[in-house]
């Protein structure tokens, strides 16, 4: 991961993300450019209302297909910044065993340390109690209530959105994205307010997290699947054994 090692980046992260939306680069440029915007965007434009994509998930471990996904969204929708949301306690795998999040926090630290545009919110992992995706966007909405919210899921969750806690209330905080792998199609009778939400392919999206933690736990190799700071995170920490 160039020139930052994972213990530097672990300090890091203990300071510079701690309580923050996500943190990371701006860019200056002249004021008359820029009408109010504090860096270019994916596409190197200057945004008076800045764009602001949001990627929640569990990231246990976060893995190269989520950096792409984030990458791409931000490149079509002309995204300013991409702040991924590691969760607390997500709802939906309370039954499951889900690694300490402030392990999943650091490994998403580690991954998109290299990328200006990404950044890293603690909002989820310090709110108490179970995850919800409304609480996410109400967050974030009181931390950047100048921008405009793009919130980035996969299109198997957009599948079940209606069953989320307080769904209707979601489509005034944000436009959602649903990132699909190639191949994808959407399950019948699945019904979405209009204009709300859009799909994009991701042939990337092939690579999951469960994969990654099963051949972590026999073994196997994960480079290339996942970071090169978040294998070593992995294997420092003894994650997935």
């Amino acid at each position: 991961m160039s020139d930052l090692s994972v213990d530097s980046v672990e300090a890091a992260a203990n300071v510079a993300n701690a309580g923050a939306p996500g943190t990371g680069g701006s860019e200056s440029g002249p004021a008359s450019a820029r009408g109010g915007a504090t860096r270019r965007s994916a596409r190197g434009n200057w945004h008076a209302t800045p764009r602001i994509g949001i990627m929640g998930g569990t990231f246990d471990p976060i893995h190269n297909g989520h950096l792409v996904a984030a990458s791409e969204v931000a490149w079509v929708y002309d995204l300013d910044e991409v702040i991924f949301v590691p969760t607390g306690r997500p709802v939906f795998k309370l039954d499951k065993h889900v690694t300490n999040a402030e392990d999943r926090y650091l490994m998403t630290v580690i991954a998109t340390a290299s990328n200006p545009k990404f950044t890293v919110s603690r909002v989820d992992i310090d709110r108490p109690g179970v995850t919800y995706t409304i609480d996410t966007l109400r967050d974030i909405r009181a931390q950047r209530p100048d921008a405009e919210l793009f919130f980035i899921t996969g299109a198997d969750a957009v599948a079940e959105i209606m069953q989320w806690k307080d769904a209707e209330k979601m489509w005034d905080l944000a436009h959602f994205v649903a990132v699909t792998r190639p191949g994808y199609s959407s399950p019948e009778g699945v019904r979405l307010p209009e204009g709300k939400v859009d799909t994009l392919e991701i042939p990337a999206l092939a690579i999951s997290s469960t994969d990654v933690r099963r051949r972590a736990e026999h073994d196997e190799p994960v480079w290339y699947l996942v970071p090169d700071g978040v294998v070593q995170y992995i294997g420092k920490h003894g994650l997935y054994r």
